[in-house]
């Protein structure tokens, strides 16, 4: 992981900003290229978006507060690990914001050597694939419960209609997803679906 794109907002205030400087306290992209990496600038979304194609990783150089704005975009765009950059400036501004779920990978200040940036962008990275995989995860979930629902729907009606038991409603639905081809779930559907249209015509 090389490159990162460095991402600022141009409506921080003028003070705090100089807090960065006022104590001595590098800005981000001279403390990251003086550590190897290859800084992309965005200060606006459209900049941003543009650039992430070229990122391996995304640093916030803004308030906590602004982050969940932006980071919506961010993460539908492209899948990279997302950074908050603790200095002067940010630190200053997001006071309010510390009990926030923040949705970020890691957390990069302006003191860490370069094996200290080295391990939080690595262990950043790992937190970014594991929260991918569990969203993936999740998906999968809802979409085998939503499935579940409908089956237990189509069984319910199938019992009321045919008297017949769960075991035999659930091998009639089988039995005609085979029949025509199709999956359990959307044979399913297809019952309830014009089991609830008879009953609206009633």
């Amino acid at each position: 992981m090389r490159s990162l794109l460095l991402i600022n907002n141009q409506a921080m205030p003028v003070v705090p900003d100089q807090l960065d400087t006022a104590i001595g306290e590098p800005l981000p992209d001279r403390v990251l290229e003086a550590n190897g990496y290859y800084i992309l600038h965005a200060r606006i979304e459209e900049q941003a978006m543009r650039q992430m194609g070229n990122a391996d990783a995304i640093v916030l150089h803004i308030p906590l507060g602004d982050i969940k704005a932006c980071f919506p975009k961010l993460s539908a765009s492209r899948k990279l690990p997302i950074f908050w950059w603790c200095g002067a400036s940010t630190s200053f501004l997001s006071a309010a914001f510390c009990e926030d779920d923040v949705p970020v990978d890691g957390i990069l200040t302006p003191s860490m050597s370069e094996r200290e940036l080295y391990w939080a962008l690595h262990f950043g990275s790992k937190q970014c694939i594991e929260r991918q995989q569990w969203q993936s995860e999740r998906k999968q979930l809802e979409a085998r419960l939503e499935e579940r629902k409908w089956i237990d729907m189509a069984k319910g009606i199938l019992c009321d209609i045919k008297k017949v038991s769960e075991a035999e409603a659930y091998e009639l639905l089988r039995k005609q997803a085979m029949n025509e081809r199709k999956r359990l779930v959307d044979v399913a559907t297809s019952i309830v679906k014009v089991y609830q249209l008879l009953q609206e015509q009633k």
